[in-house]
């Protein structure tokens, strides 16, 4: 997960903050990483838990898919107004509200007792994560100043890979362990002794702060935006189960109309205003622009690939959810060793070629990850029975992962490389929320292929479905890095160059 950029708090709130001793900077620290914590593990261990709720609540693939879907579209339409709420009313203020929502959205998700339900409060859990969120950095950077500060980034860099690694393993787990015959809801439970947790301690440690110029929330923009994705999603994900009606097509021709209005709204309120959910001017830029596009495709392929993977692993192959978390570790592994130690490097010689080789990696590594699934046998409580394809299915989630990591390294500071630095909080705002979207509509799209072609529910329908949802993944990383070879050559060293 990445943060938008927050405007630099005001004199007065530094002024307050810099007389906070060592020990209560510690525990802000600790109560924003909190924070940073639960939305990237609830982000990784849902997919894990989806074969177990599909069997408990009977849920459809529509509704499998809102439940990945819906929390990246509500995250994503907000995300940019969260922001600006923290700037109007204050970093803390939003941010404990954000965590109170998340928290009671958790125990909703928890105790749900059909699909619709459930992804009512995940739709919830979204929402809130727009707001608490975008306050992470900003708490972080009135807590610190600069020079101390990127030891705190590191640290959160550390905790997002752990989150990466840890959330499906302990998602699985909890899954397998069945506590007090709850089955997947203590994935969620986690959540409230962790918020609440994180609410105490934030109403005694936080410092208050918030931007000295903080311009008005877009409200109209706001729910312009989430028409119009409504509008493209809603036919995506219904429409299969619905037969195609005459609403779904209606609703997709209707989709551009709209996004054309919320860009006239946006082009209008700047003029009357003097500011918007979205910056006009970003997009006289070529390389944030072709960024978005580089993004939105890559993220496409993400998005699903994760869902596709946990339910063939599971409902196909007979994993129990411990044994497919811990097939992906590799993955994992692998997106370390392709931003740290790969991805680093080799952006500064051969800048956006870096993009462009770890979508091919990737796209490479699909073909593969599908002929070693269908090495592997299942149906044992153990996880699988493995013929032989183990080591090829590890070695193919080694290889995407690094394919993910030289991308993840390199396709940020490429888009925002020619970035004003005066729209920097704005930009990486559109960035973050661009990367939702893409993963909703990649839930969407690689979704409505897979729940097609599994059907019967069986191992070799299962085999073939995800070959055809990996060749969809494929198409994506493809277009994604033909798009990249329009990116920026190097960072650059201007005003906006970003350094690595």
């Amino acid at each position: 997960m990445s943060e938008p950029v927050s405007p630099p708090p005001a004199a007065s709130a530094l002024t307050a903050v810099m007389a906070l001793s060592p020990r209560r900077r510690l525990l802000a620290v600790a109560v924003v990483a909190i924070a940073f914590v639960m939305d990237l593990v609830d982000t990784t261990i849902v997919n894990v838990a989806v074969p177990a709720i599909r069997q408990s609540l009977g849920a459809g693939p529509a509704a499998v898919q809102w439940l990945v879907a819906g929390y990246s579209m509500a995250f994503a339409v907000l995300l940019i107004t969260g922001g600006r709420l923290g700037d109007l009313y204050g970093y803390r203020r939003i941010f404990l509200g954000g965590v109170a929502g998340f928290t009671i959205a958790s125990a909703l998700c928890g105790l749900a007792t059909g699909p619709e339900t459930l992804v009512a409060a995940r739709l919830l859990q979204g929402l809130s994560a727009a707001l608490m969120v975008p306050q992470v950095l900003a708490l972080t950077q009135i807590l610190y100043p600069a020079d101390q500060r990127v030891a705190v980034m590191a640290l959160f860099g550390v905790l997002g890979g752990l989150s990466a690694v840890l959330g499906p393993i302990l998602g699985g787990f909890l899954i397998d362990a069945d506590l007090f015959g709850l089955g997947w809801r203590p994935v969620f439970l986690l959540n409230l002794p962790v918020g609440l947790l994180g609410m105490a301690l934030g109403l005694s440690v936080l410092p208050a702060g918030r931007s000295p110029h903080p311009g008005r929330a877009d409200w109209m923009g706001t729910v312009l935006l989430a028409v119009a994705l409504s509008a493209l999603l809603l036919p995506l994900i219904q429409g299969r189960g619905s037969g195609w009606p005459a609403w779904c097509l209606a609703s997709l021709a209707a989709t551009l109309p709209l996004l054309a209005l919320f860009v006239w709204h946006v082009r209008r309120r700047i003029r009357r205003v003097g500011s918007a959910l979205l910056v006009p001017a970003l997009f006289r830029d070529r390389a944030f622009s072709v960024g978005l596009v580089v993004l939105v495709a890559f993220q496409v392929a993400m998005g699903g690939f994760f869902l596709v993977t946990t339910l063939s692993l599971q409902e196909g192959l007979g994993f129990t959810p411990t044994g497919a978390a811990l097939i992906h570790v590799p993955f994992a592994v692998g997106a370390s060793i392709g931003i740290s130690v790969l991805g680093r490097r080799l952006i500064l010689r051969a800048g956006r070629y870096t993009v462009t080789a770890g979508c091919l990696v990737m796209a490479a590594s699909l073909p593969a990850l599908w002929g070693a699934l269908g090495g592997v046998g299942g149906g044992v409580a153990g996880g699988g029975v493995v013929n032989g394809g183990l080591p090829p299915l590890l070695a193919a989630f080694l290889a995407a992962g690094i394919g993910m990591g030289l991308v993840a390294a390199a396709l940020t500071p490429l888009t925002l490389v020619q970035t004003d630095p005066r729209h920097a909080g704005a930009a990486a705002g559109v960035v973050n929320a661009t990367q939702q979207l893409g993963s909703a509509l990649g839930v969407a799209l690689v979704g409505l292929v897979f729940f097609r072609l599994a059907d019967p529910r069986t191992a070799a329908a299962y085999l073939n479905a995800f070959g055809g949802a990996t060749a969809l993944t494929a198409a994506a990383l493809l277009v994604a890095g033909l798009f990249s070879l329009r990116l920026p050559r190097h960072l650059g060293t201007g005003a906006g160059a970003f350094h690595v």
